[in-house]
């Protein structure tokens, strides 16, 4: 795709571009884009077998405490960035590191993979304001700073709006009872969505086709022709979210399409209410038709816990 930059970080700048065996995007080595550090190895045991390509070499930063990847974007372009961390024993220490990721002169979080399982994945959308685009790695401790890989991927500037800043990503979630990972080629612009689904929910899908009228957003195709009702139809669907603090700011963004062949009585129509404001007060998904749907403002979360609830309208005769 025109724009992605892939790096595999700590591959041996001798080595050549290949390509991802599930993806088929072109990884490069990153020894072009950052002057220290150096290579590591995970290590092959039973809890990383099916660790990726790119995530199986890493370049980890014993020297200095501030080192950055310069990488050459466009001016005034919206991108998903994306970062991956996977320690995997490579020093045989037993012992995975805590740092600070910055974007720029920005700090973007901090890490701490003792708490990340296998890796850590930090997603943000960017938009740049000159050519070059700085990803730093900083040492806080007596740790060494690590990275596997940086992804960048060009998004439609109208999309993933805010009123100010970035926006770091929690997840893209699409309800299924499939625990099949989504990213390109489905996802034109390589976003991973991971399926999700609850016991109080029932599923229900299309095999017919769904248009794309989502303004930009290019839900997959596996994506928007899945979807889930809750099993008492009496009751709202509930999705729950939690941050580090109540000072976070969210915004959520729904991909909606009838994908059920309604009869002539009946209605699909619902309000969508998050943490008990109502930014929909009736909601109708259109017929075979995904179309994007997302919060005007930030919303902060009481507690730290984010409550996203799709209510049945009293004109409805069908499920949420």
């Amino acid at each position: 795709m025109s724009g992605f930059i892939s790096l595999d970080c700590g591959l041996p700048s001798n080595e050549p571009p290949y390509n991802e065996q599930f993806t088929n995007l072109t990884y490069i080595s990153d020894a072009n884009f950052i002057q220290r550090g150096k290579t590591g190895y995970i290590q092959n045991n039973s809890e990383t077998l099916f660790v990726s390509k790119p995530n199986r070499v890493l370049r980890y930063f014993p020297d200095g405490i501030r080192n950055c990847y310069s990488l050459n974007v466009t001016q005034d372009t919206k991108y998903l960035i994306r970062t991956v961390f996977v320690y995997g024993n490579y020093d045989g220490l037993n012992s995975p590191p805590r740092f600070d990721l910055y974007l720029g002169p920005n700090i973007w979080t901090s890490l701490d993979l003792r708490n990340s399982g296998i890796d850590a994945t930090e997603e943000i959308i960017h938009i740049t304001r000159s050519n070059s685009l700085d990803i730093c790695v900083v040492k806080t401790g007596s740790s060494t700073p690590l990275i596997s890989v940086i992804e960048v991927r060009p998004l439609p500037y109208h999309t993933y709006t805010t009123r100010t800043g970035s926006l770091r990503t929690l997840a893209h979630l699409y309800f299924s009872y499939s625990d099949k990972i989504i990213s390109y080629p489905k996802d034109v612009y390589d976003r991973i969505w991971q399926p999700y689904f609850l016991p109080e929910w029932t599923q229900i899908n299309t095999t017919l086709n769904i248009t794309d009228s989502s303004n930009g957003y290019a839900p997959p195709r596996d994506v928007i022709t899945t979807a889930a009702i809750p099993t008492n139809a009496s009751e709202p669907l509930t999705i729950i979210w939690t941050f580090d603090t109540s000072e976070d700011e969210t915004y959520a963004y729904l991909y909606f399409a009838e994908i059920q062949q309604l009869r002539a009585n009946e209605t699909r129509e619902f309000k969508v209410v998050a943490n008990g404001r109502v930014d929909y007060d009736s909601y109708s998904p259109m017929n075979f038709e995904a179309v994007t749907v997302s919060n005007h403002a930030s919303l902060k979360c009481e507690g730290a816990v984010c409550r996203l609830q799709l209510f049945r309208t009293p004109s409805q005769l069908y499920h949420p």
